[in-house]
């Protein structure tokens, strides 16, 4: 590893020392790493929106809503390609969870899971997108 000098400013330290308390962090730099990470890998989503990417599409949904189930499946039919698993659950008596593993082009995922999160009775829901390298 290399050793870098950062010069922050008391404000952003502060906030720096606060995620790394909260998330049990064990030194300034394993935060600053995570931060960095998370940083470059939303700019490479930014810069190539199409690069390939594996993802999970959490959403809650009334399942008692009017054909909501019904038309969820179709959609994740006519994107078959997409998918790769689904985990399905019923959180109580008006509300399921569902989880899409997904993967491909991240533009398509972002599509997808907009396209689901947007529909009538979906209560929640939320992609995380991972890059993907293909050659590993």
């Amino acid at each position: 590893m290399q050793r870098v000098t950062v010069t922050l400013d008391q404000e952003l330290l502060a906030e720096v020392d606060t995620l790394m308390h909260e998330r049990g962090y064990q030194n300034r730099s394993e935060a600053i790493r995570d931060l960095t990470r998370s940083g470059l890998k939303q700019v490479r989503e930014e810069a190539a929106p199409d690069a390939p990417c594996m993802g999970a599409l959490v959403y809650v949904y009334d399942h008692a809503a009017r054909e909501l189930s019904k038309r969820l499946t179709r959609h994740s039919h006519d994107h078959h390609h997409l998918m790769l698993s689904t985990l399905h659950v019923h959180i109580n008596h008006d509300s399921c969870l569902e989880v899409a593993l997904l993967k491909g082009q991240g533009s398509a995922l972002k599509q997808f899971a907009a396209e689901v999160i947007s529909s009538r009775s979906v209560r929640h829901g939320q992609l995380m997108l991972i890059p993907s390298d293909e050659d590993a």
